[in-house]
C-alpha cells in the first residue's frame, strides 16, 4: 500500500501548449475567429490566449512542421453552450475558408460537434457536450 492517497480531483485540463509554424495565422485563428483573447505575450515567439477559464499557449516552432506529419495531439476542443451554436460555428468558420474535417454530427450521448483545422493543421473540435456546456 502506498504512503500517499490520491489528492482531490483536479479542476480539469485548462492549459494546452502548441508549437506552431504559422504563429501569426494561428493567433488570428484563435483570437479573431474563435474569440479568444491575448492574455500575455512575453516576446515575439510566444502568445498566451484565454477564453476566460482556460489558457492556450502558442509557441513559434523552432523548425518547420511538415503539413500532414504525424502528431501526438489528436485534437483540441472548444465547449459550446448550445447545439444550435455548433451549427452557427460550423457555418461561420466555413465562410471564413477554414478547412473542415467533418460535417456537424449528433452523438449518441447527446453531444453535437464538428472538426476543422487550425493554420498548422491541428484538428480542432467545436463541441456541445451536455455535462460541460452551460446551455440547454
Amino acid at each position: 500500500m502506498s504512503e500517499y492517497e490520491r489528492p482531490v480531483k483536479t479542476a480539469g485540463m485548462r492549459h494546452l501548449a502548441l508549437n506552431v509554424s504559422k504563429l501569426d495565422e494561428s493567433v488570428d485563428f484563435y483570437t479573431r475567429l474563435l474569440g479568444m483573447e491575448i492574455e500575455w505575450q512575453p516576446d515575439e515567439d510566444n502568445y498566451y490566449l484565454t477564453s476566460g477559464n482556460d489558457n492556450l499557449a502558442l509557441h513559434r516552432a523552432s523548425r518547420e512542421i511538415e503539413a500532414g506529419s504525424a502528431q501526438s495531439l489528436d485534437h483540441l476542443g472548444f465547449i459550446i453552450d448550445t447545439k444550435q451554436d455548433v451549427v452557427n460555428w460550423f457555418n461561420f468558420l466555413k465562410q471564413e475558408n477554414i478547412e473542415m474535417l467533418t460535417e456537424v454530427k449528433d452523438h449518441r450521448d447527446g453531444a453535437r460537434s464538428f472538426y476543422c483545422k487550425d493554420p498548422d493543421g491541428n484538428a480542432v473540435q467545436i463541441i456541445y457536450h451536455p455535462p460541460l456546456s452551460a446551455g440547454e
